[in-house]
């Protein structure tokens, strides 16, 4: 079995991306004293150098990591150390331009960002496998070396290319998956609107069309774009664990429902080592206290319930939101224990010292631009105590009062064209039962739909759209078994293909909720509708309404 937690780090990790390429080498010792000084026990090293190690292509150039990684081993920094395939060299674009992705519209993006792939090109892939086994020849025996860094934040900014080569890897995949065209067209209702195949040779991604379409087809090509990604994710984790065995590999999830919507982590986190997670507060007037929370519980039900890593988060203020307030004092230090407290084995940052060019350069670090005579220095060699304090509790585990379930393919189906109201947000139904769950000190787990729930007095449906037949034989043997569910409007709608359940809504929930839904009637703008209770109590909706039959279920508000 793959180690699970860093190689030699006894303690609760605490640093930050560490980027010395971006400095003089004079900066590299005032940056191992400092970091020292503000208790830093590991760093994330390499994740956008591709064009430093390989300045052409076969030509390297690993003296500089060298001196990096020993300057970090002999001041006892551990180092999580990435494969930087999240930022292709200039000359591999020149090169391959085809490995450019391409938009639903025909536009293929440039060169000069990050995370510019087409994932399904052969020639990336390839480039991608061969500088992770140059860097997993050269490194994987290195004292300093902890953990492996695959990529950077997969899904962000680009999940889904409809290039050419993508088409062709799309029909692969949907032979694995269908078998045959006749499968797909059943699956996709194509006999609606004309849309039948008789080849797969005949089926595109989901291109830009005059109107709304095949939402079966869009809704597989989100799969796709997912699993293709992970597909290259495990490509180089066989590469890491083949060259580097007893180090174990993750990338930086971002599981936060206001930050990345194209990936399933279900999927993701039984393919990585140690589950690890980037968070960034959203000023969005939402409560940001709850949104960590809330980020932190999936992140460690990603993981299973065994502990996690927060692998970036900030100092203070982020730069790529239209307003990007400072944190108030002491709000480092809760944001990082919250998360602790929900069983990251530590607090890591983005990024150690704060850069001086480049489109991040307003971004907050463990090192500002004001330097060490700065309240963020000084909270940051203080939370460093603090966390070295806490080393005792590494490797525990967070036990839940209650289940909340969630499925990105359910969030993926809602999001697609013509649905009954542009108001409903599963991401808002979501925000809200975990507020009045958190706000009752209730600690959740996040789990799929069809997972082992037993373990749970009350399970939280707040926006299951897309519900299987056996989710909902999960959901009846749970209550049957003396659960509480709870569920929230238009779940239990659609199958795995976005097709609607046979009868009445809610499909296969009609039965254990005991009731069934004639009609949606979604609200107009500025339109409420008022709830009564059974003590003469009040309440108002403003986004949805709809035509319920008990059929067995108590009416208790109307």
């Amino acid at each position: 079995m793959p180690e699970t937690t860093p190689k030699g780090l006894t303690g609760l990790a605490f640093g930050g991306d560490y980027n010395p390429e971006q400095w003089p080498e004079a900066v590299w010792q005032e940056d191992v004293r400092l970091m020292r000084e503000a208790g830093v026990t590991m760093v994330s090293v390499g994740i956008f150098s591709w064009a430093l190690l390989e300045p052409a292509p076969g030509s390297y150039d690993f003296g500089w990591l060298d001196r990096v990684l020993d300057l970090l081993h002999e001041n006892g920094i551990r180092v999580d150390l990435g494969t930087p395939t999240v930022a292709p060299p200039a000359w591999f674009y020149r090169e391959h331009p085809e490995a450019l992705p391409v938009a639903a519209d025909g536009t293929r993006y440039a060169f000069g960002s990050r995370g510019a792939v087409c994932h399904s090109d052969p020639h990336y892939r390839a480039a991608a496998a061969n500088i992770t086994e140059r860097l997993a020849e050269r490194y994987g025996a290195h004292p300093a070396l902890a953990l492996w860094h695959v990529h950077n934040e997969y899904g962000v900014p680009v999940s889904a290319c409809y290039c050419d080569t993508c088409a062709a890897h799309f029909r692969r995949w949907l032979t694995r998956v269908y078998g045959t065209v006749d499968a797909v067209n059943e699956a996709w209702g194509t006999a609606f609107w004309g849309q039948h195949y008789t080849d797969l040779d005949q089926i595109d991604p989901p291109r830009l069309t005059p109107t709304v379409g095949n939402p079966g087809q869009a809704l597989d090509y989100k799969r796709f774009a997912d699993a293709t990604m992970r597909e290259n994710f495990m490509a180089e984790r066989d590469i890491l664990h083949r060259l580097a065995p007893g180090i174990p590999v993750t990338t930086n999830f971002m599981t936060a429902l206001s930050q990345c919507d194209s990936v399933d982590y279900w999927a993701w986190g039984r393919e990585v080592d140690l589950v690890s997670n980037d968070h960034y507060l959203i000023t969005d007037g939402r409560r940001t206290h709850v949104n960590l929370a809330m980020a932190a519980d999936l992140t460690r039900s990603v993981a299973g319930g065994a502990p996690w890593l927060l692998l970036e988060h900030s100092t203070s203020g982020v730069n790529w939101q239209p307003r990007n307030p400072a944190k108030a004092p002491g709000q480092m230090a809760r944001n990082s224990l919250a998360h602790v407290a929900r069983g990251s084995d530590g607090a890591m940052f983005f990024q150690w010292r704060q850069s001086r060019r480049g489109a991040e350069k307003f971004h907050s670090a463990m090192l500002p631009h004001a330097g060490t005579d700065s309240r963020v220095w000084r909270e940051v060699v203080e939370l460093g105590s603090s966390v070295d304090a806490l080393s005792e509790i590494r490797g525990t585990r967070t036990v839940a009062d209650a289940a909340v379930l969630w499925d990105w393919h359910s969030w993926w189906a809602q999001g697609l064209d013509w649905r009954p109201s542009d108001d409903h947000d599963p991401r808002e139904r979501a925000d809200a039962f975990y507020e009045a769950l958190y706000d009752r000190h209730l600690t959740v787990d996040f789990a799929h739909p069809e997972a082992d729930l037993s373990a749970y007095p009350l399970v939280v449906v707040p926006a299951l759209y897309l519900t299987t037949e056996a989710a909902g034989r999960n959901l009846t043997r749970y209550v049957e078994g003396g659960g509480t569910l709870v569920v929230s409007y238009f779940s239990g709608i659609v199958d795995e293909h976005d097709a609607v359940h046979e009868g009445a809504y809610p499909g296969p929930l009609r039965d254990v909720l005991g009731l069934t839904v004639e009609e949606f009637s979604p609200l107009l703008a500025g339109e409420r509708v008022r709830l009564a209770g059974p003590d003469g109590s009040e309440l108002a909706g403003d986004v949805w309404s709809e035509f319920v039959v008990p059929r067995g279920a108590e009416t208790v508000w109307t």
